[in-house]
């Protein structure tokens, strides 16, 4: 579970993540429902220690049940591959297209997101039902389908097999958040760890040019990741190592949260209407600082990375440090040349970059066009991949975007500085 995320799962066969390339002469119809079957096992795997009461609960609006990512992620494959793509299709049951629709406004109504707790029926077995008749009819396709029809369906397959694996890191977050809110301080898996980081504090040197970012054409990439086009690097250093609750201990003790000169104006609202005195999940004790994991309570690690802090704790330890966050830019100029350790697989890294289109960025037609485009408004870029994601998610040109207060999901930060 706490593997590298640049590293695809390997099966007796191979690789069975990431897909075969699109763009092969004669598609490899078992490579591709091999790698369809391990993207959804790993969902069902990630559920299997939740009882159905677990996977129903819905802990605040930014969070969803378990449930409801299992249904969410089916009903991907059966609007936008199984209806449109394979004909006869009979839907296992309209009405769960309103349940389980998410935001895709052109593909019809929906629950309202923050409603998605109230959603009992159908049960968490019922929903194993859902996933079986979907899982089946596209298996058959998969098998069936002519080449001709294969090379419009493959796509929207391949872009359904990443968004499920997005939404298994959500499982992970938002039961996480669910399970912190109970005394009982409830265990998802006794052995889950994280990995600590490279212990090195030297800095990288940002060399002063025109760099090219962005997706280069080779395998897969999201529409946001587009078009690859030269920015300015303007110059300094990147830190090769991440911050780490060691250095983090150190700005709370020197009043890190209650020194408002640190703080963005709406970053020090957040601090005094939620009374934020440490990061996410942490806990003062008679004898220290405890967090909260998918393995239950614990200690914190002082050696670990700091994780489960907004934009804006990172944007004041910065500030506090006398340094900058990165932009997503330097970021992936310094993961692409190798002057960065632990980019990947420990926390997604806050950059100082607003989520944003890149030149020249036109969102897919239809209602696929409604994944990233229209979320460009008021959230930062994260950089990097983190414990949570699921192995063969990560790239280096992956843009993930939060809003500036949001902090239940494992991220952290790098700090870089300025050109003198």
């Amino acid at each position: 579970m706490a593997a590298s995320a640049a590293l695809p799962h390997s099966g007796p066969q191979g690789p069975a993540f990431p897909p075969p390339p699109l763009d092969a002469e004669t598609p490899d119809r078992d490579a591709w429902i091999g790698a369809f079957r391990t993207v959804r096992d790993e969902t069902e795997r990630r559920a299997a220690p939740l009882s159905p009461e677990d996977q129903q609960i819905q802990s605040m609006e930014d969070a969803s049940p378990t449930k409801w990512h299992r249904a969410h992620t089916t009903w991907f494959y059966e609007q936008f591959l199984l209806a449109e793509h394979l004909p006869g299709y009979r839907p296992y049951d309209e009405r769960l297209h309103y349940l389980f629709n998410s935001y895709y406004v052109q593909a019809g109504p929906r629950q309202p997101r923050f409603l998605r707790g109230m959603i009992t029926r159908p049960t968490a077995e019922e929903t194993a039902g859902y996933r079986a008749h979907v899982d089946r009819a596209v298996t058959v396709m998969l098998r069936e389908a002519s080449d001709e029809a294969l090379q419009k369906i493959l796509p929207v397959l391949e872009i359904g097999l990443y968004h499920e694996q997005q939404h298994q890191e959500l499982m992970h977050t938002d039961i996480l958040h669910a399970f912190a809110q109970n005394p009982l301080d409830p265990v998802v898996d006794a052995a889950w760890a994280t990995p600590k980081p490279q212990a090195k504090s030297e800095k990288s040197a940002l060399e002063k040019g025109i760099a090219l970012i962005g997706h280069d054409g080779t395998g897969f990439a999201f529409d946001n990741e587009s078009p690859r086009h030269e920015t300015l690097i303007l110059g300094g250093a990147i830190d090769r190592g991440l911050v780490t609750n060691r250095d983090w201990l150190g700005f709370i003790e020197d009043g890190g949260y209650t020194r408002p000169e640190l703080w963005l104006n709406d970053g020090w609202l957040c601090v005094q209407r939620d009374g934020w005195e440490a990061p996410g999940y942490w806990r003062r004790e008679t004898d220290g600082w405890s967090i909260m994991t998918l393995a239950g309570r614990r200690a914190v690690d002082p050696d670990e990375a700091v994780r489960h802090v907004s934009y804006f704790e990172a944007d004041a330890y910065a500030r506090w440090a006398g340094r900058d966050l990165p932009t997503e830019a330097e970021w992936e100029v310094a993961a692409r040349d190798g002057l960065i350790d632990d980019a990947f697989g420990l926390v997604w890294q806050w950059t100082r970059s607003a989520y944003g289109p890149y030149p020249g960025y036109r969102p897919v037609s239809g209602a696929l066009g409604e994944y990233n485009g229209k979320f460009m408004s008021g959230q930062y870029v994260l950089r990097g991949s983190s414990v949570a994601t699921p192995e063969g998610h990560a790239r280096i040109g992956y843009r993930n975007f939060f809003y500036p207060h949001q902090r239940w999901q494992f991220t952290g930060l790098r700090l870089a500085d300025a050109l003198a």
